[in-house]
């Protein structure tokens, strides 16, 4: 694994922040010297597309609340991340909003009332489109790593889908599984 590589796990990103915490990002990029932030790039409702309908439980075209955000560190951007919630959960709340949101969107989640308590995971490699390629300053022949990921509550209803991309030559995700 070269400097350049970010190894990364996704648990600190499913659990609610103690009040008055930075965001999970910004804690993981500090804890490793440096300076992790994020610029949101749309935050309101669009038609669900297919794949976010389908893990949602919705029909595609359907309102849900998108954030659109461009994840830096140290000021360089290393993922593109697009995370939909159900309007029945996000609609007239912070989440619909541009501004970001103290500790994170997990943590004004279980604000609202809504815990995630399992997570579903696919990870695919594929080549990056055009957007892609301008935002994430990498060539047209270097492939990404495209992430997906909906957290479903205790009733195993889904409220949140997020879908990451990220150059792969500069990713390794890391799974720790804990049987009980």
């Amino acid at each position: 694994m070269s400097d350049s590589t970010w190894v990364s796990s996704s648990m600190p990103y499913l659990v609610p922040r103690r009040a008055g915490s930075s965001d999970a990002w910004a804690a993981e990029a500090a804890a490793r010297g440096g300076k992790g932030s994020q610029r949101i790039a749309h935050a309101g409702e669009v038609p669900a597309p297919q794949e976010v309908a389908a893990l949602l439980g919705v029909a595609a075209g359907e309102p849900v609340v998108v954030r659109r955000r461009i994840i830096e560190l140290d000021g360089e951007p290393c993922e593109l991340t697009d995370t939909y919630y159900p309007t029945s959960i996000a609609r007239g709340t912070r989440l619909a909003e541009p501004g970001k949101i103290r500790g994170g969107a997990v943590t004004l989640l279980a604000d609202l009332g809504h815990v995630g308590v399992r997570v579903q995971e696919d990870v695919t490699a594929r080549m990056p489109g055009a957007d892609e390629c301008g935002t994430l300053r990498m060539g047209r022949d270097e492939p990404v790593l495209q992430l997906s990921r909906v957290t479903l509550d205790g009733a195993d209803m889904p409220i949140q889908v997020d879908l990451m991309v990220m150059p792969a030559q500069r990713q390794r995700l890391r799974y720790e599984i804990r049987i009980d």
